[in-house]
């Protein structure tokens, strides 16, 4: 990005989006296709005085892997005839697990440099129609596959070896990590998109039940046979679930946008980094140098600091994810994120919000919608719209969504 005090040369916004609930069961029946377009009508349903999908100039779909969950390629063709919007131009943007949170980059893009008024933007990914070791193995062609996957490593083994080095270098603890699931759990409970809407206890009594446990609160629960260590340190609800369902927004030009909505929600600040994808050369594993890249280049675009923002949604696929994004975001400093979330800095009262919505720990992680799903959230919270989730007073909102282990970053500024 350029120089200090830089903006869009277009004001962009937001002015309707819509999605699925995350699930593992609920959507058996359903494709990746009909997904995207139940979320891209609830979409055009929530425009405040009324769009047709045909006023849609462009469609960029996040997509991370149709063809091995699916067998379906060309998913962005597939999209834009079903929404009968053809011909009007379909991409599919595949960045792992930020594919969606890069296609806001690139849809945001097209309309500032004039090309488009209006485009529609979301993800879909169709996850639960392969077994679970199946996904395992989709999920690990994001990492390295020589120099990871080859060596046997999978996405917990390579965030499990992220918390293990901060704890080391900065005497974070598993307790932290538990703390965020905790919070997350709680969140998702509140949320009718969310995959887990139970809080931890809830679950800790259920599954006592069946094994004649019980539990004085969720620290014992979590430390039990019941949440048994997937890559130590990481345990079961340290993890995200795997998921399907979709998320799509409408964005339009700023000057645009009041024809349809006196509500808009304006992307402000976008940024995108890159880092190596194999974890071995990495200078420091207790940092993700990319998030660092993208949020300093979004907060420039949009001149606003990180104590500006009030609410943020962050990719939390593990909860070791989360601790390390409000570091680098710069919410706290390095070495203090675990202790911020067990101190309740980060919950819907706290300092700053984190994952209101439950984050892909308790919404889930349907691979290409996440990013899509971030925004829809921000979007409901600076309207005011997210209910039982809702945080007081925000002014200012951020999406963090990352693919693979880091190598990817997209970081988006919104702001009302």
């Amino acid at each position: 990005m350029r120089g200090v005090g830089v903006r869009l040369s277009r004001e962009i916004a937001i002015i309707g989006a819509g999605m699925t609930r995350f699930h593992h069961k609920l959507h058996a029946d359903k494709t990746s296709r009909e997904l995207f377009v139940k979320a891209a009508l609830e979409a055009r349903g929530s425009v405040d005085n009324g769009f047709e999908l045909p006023e849609v100039e462009a469609l960029f779909v996040g997509n991370f892997s149709s063809d091995a969950f699916e067998g379906q390629i060309h998913m962005a063709a597939l999209a834009a005839d079903w929404l009968g919007i053809c011909p009007r131009a379909a991409t599919r943007v595949e960045d792992a697990c930020a594919s969606s949170g890069v296609a806001m980059n690139v849809a945001s893009m097209a309309i500032a440099s004039g090309a488009y008024d209006i485009v529609m933007v979301g993800g879909v990914e169709k996850m639960r129609g392969l077994r679970t070791e199946e996904v395992t193995d989709t999920l690990a062609m994001a990492a390295d596959a020589v120099y990871e996957v080859g060596a046997g490593f999978t996405f917990p083994g390579l965030f499990a070896a992220l918390a293990s080095a901060h704890f080391a270098k900065h005497g974070s603890n598993w307790e932290q990590l538990a703390a965020i699931s905790i919070k997350n759990h709680h969140n998702g409970a509140l949320n009718p998109k969310a995959h887990f809407q139970s809080e931890i206890m809830e679950t800790a009594r259920k599954l006592g039940e069946r094994n004649d446990m019980t539990f004085e609160d969720e620290l014992e629960f979590l430390r039990s046979p019941l949440n048994p260590v997937i890559a130590h340190p990481l345990r079961l609800f340290d993890c995200c679930p795997v998921s399907d369902g979709a998320a799509v927004l409408i964005l339009a030009a700023g000057d645009v946008a009041r024809k349809f909505t006196d509500t808009p929600v304006y992307i402000r600040g976008i940024g995108q980094a890159s880092d190596t994808l194999a974890l071995h050369d990495r200078v420091d594993l207790t940092t993700m140098n990319a998030a660092k890249i993208a949020a300093a280049q979004a907060y420039e675009i949009a001149w606003v600091k990180a104590k500006d923002i009030d609410v943020a949604d962050v990719h939390d696929c593990f909860t070791i994810a989360e601790l390390l994004a409000t570091e680098d975001l710069g919410f706290f400093p390095k070495g203090e994120g675990g202790l911020a979330a067990e101190n309740g800095r980060t919950a819907l009262d706290g300092d700053v919000t984190v994952n209101p919505d439950g984050g892909l720990k308790a919404k889930g992680h349907p691979i290409g919608a996440t990013g899509a799903a971030m925004a829809y959230e921000i979007f409901k919270q600076l309207r005011g719209e997210a209910g039982r989730h809702q945080v007081d007073d925000v002014e200012y909102g951020l999406t963090h969504n990352m693919g693979g282990s880091g190598a990817t970053v997209s970081v988006q500024v919104y702001g009302r």
